[in-house]
């Protein structure tokens, strides 16, 4: 399924700022994270209708990537 381009970049800044918010990290920094993830490429993608997922849902798999990734919060 595809999501509305627009709604779907909506969606991307919601998560980028609760993900920023949450882990204490500046918001370019998260968006470049966000980019370069795979919650972003799946998202994208539309695998598994991931853009059908709640915003917290989203972050928290964000969050879990970020920390796989050995970065942690300030």
């Amino acid at each position: 399924m595809n999501a509305n381009p627009i709604l779907l970049q909506k969606k991307y800044a919601r998560i980028v700022k609760r993900f920023a918010d949450a882990e204490g990290i500046f918001l370019d920094e998260a968006l470049d994270f966000f980019y370069h993830s795979e919650v972003y490429q799946l998202m994208r993608e539309g695998v598994s209708d991931m853009h059908c997922m709640s915003d917290a849902y989203l972050t928290d798999d964000l969050k879990t990537e970020y920390a796989g990734k050995g970065k942690t919060a300030v």
